[in-house]
């Protein structure tokens, strides 16, 4: 049985809040050199995906303009030059926009196998939060085992994966959030220590543990400052949101007292061999470890892909815990 010509999808509109979501007809993606096409049978929903729906994150030149950065499902088609992948492979992939369709164009460098055990629902919330944080923590900040890794938002999709990050490679992990419910699923992932930053102050907490050698933030606003003072001497502080803000009155000078990294990136504009080399890592240091349960995937909630308007409202509502799908076909 052939493809077909046009697939379902989800197109924004026009800039605006989760209504210029709109299901759409759309034709199917053509493939490049390198490419595999994948039949979407979830997709992930993540912060970028908001901001791309507010006009603030437009897709890179080549890339799909349909929103949705991460994929799961079969892979029906083959581009030139695809050695590794054959049709009816199940792969989890990280996708440079198209996610929210029927099916998605992706490299086949950043496809990784749907872990043993794991899903197709819940692989399609794996690649994006588990090669931000990979990449991020890992490679860039080079978190090792023994030292004390300060996780913001921990109950949240990014916080989840960092904190079962840190704790399978050997980091001490302290987590923030609130309320009460979302501190108790960052303890039952393994912190060591949970801060509602609304009854404690982090800083504080922080500081009685001897200081933060890692810290990962999506906050941003006051907790910028308040990183610097709960940062330990060299330490690496990775910026990747900014949910309370990014502009704000700070004072730089423990930057050079404490010999402080501060540092952000977005993963959507790295070169394609960097994301290849990240799953190669992926596949190689951390499937294994979900394979064996050690790690658990966090999806909290699903939702069919023409309802991606609710997905995004509740994300947005900030009352979500662990990652957010999108159902597509067959999960």
């Amino acid at each position: 049985m052939g493809l077909p010509d046009r697939m379902k999808a989800v197109r924004i509109t026009a800039p605006g809040g989760p209504e210029v979501l709109k299901p759409s007809a759309e034709p199917l993606p053509q493939l490049k050199p390198g490419e595999v096409l994948v039949k979407v049978a979830a997709a992930g929903v993540n912060g970028p995906d908001l901001m791309q729906r507010k006009g603030l994150y437009p897709a890179p030149a080549g890339a799909s303009d349909l929103p949705g950065l991460e994929v799961a499902g079969e892979v029906v088609a083959l581009g030139s030059e695809v050695k590794r992948w054959k049709t009816g492979d199940l792969v989890a992939a990280l996708a440079n926009g198209g996610g929210y369709a029927e099916y998605c164009a992706v490299d086949a460098r950043h496809c990784l196998p749907v872990p043993k055990g794991v899903a197709l629902r819940d692989a399609g919330g794996l690649p994006e939060t588990f090669f931000t944080v990979w990449s991020n923590v890992f490679m860039g900040a080079r978190l090792a085992a023994g030292e004390t890794f300060l996780v913001h938002g921990g109950a949240g999709g990014i916080g989840t994966t960092a904190i079962q990050l840190g704790k399978v490679f050997g980091a001490k992990v302290i987590a923030t959030d609130s309320p009460a419910e979302r501190c108790a699923l960052c303890r039952d992932l393994g912190a060591d220590r949970v801060v509602d930053y609304k009854q404690e102050d982090f800083v504080e907490v922080v500081r009685q543990e001897g200081g933060a050698n890692v810290i990962l933030d999506i906050v941003g606003g006051p907790n910028i400052e308040k990183n610097f003072k709960a940062a330990s001497h060299d330490c690496r502080i990775i910026q990747l949101a900014f949910a309370a803000g990014s502009k704000v009155d700070v004072n730089l000078m423990p930057i050079m007292l404490k010999r402080l990294t501060y540092t952000g990136s977005t993963l959507r504009t790295r070169p394609d061999a960097y994301k290849a080399r990240i799953a190669q890592e992926l596949e190689e240091k951390v499937w294994p470890h979900i394979e064996s349960g050690r790690i658990r995937v966090v999806t909290r909630q699903t939702f069919p892909l023409a309802a991606a308007a609710s997905a995004h409202a509740l994300m947005e509502s900030a009352q979500h815990t662990g990652k957010i799908v999108l159902l597509v076909g067959g999960a």
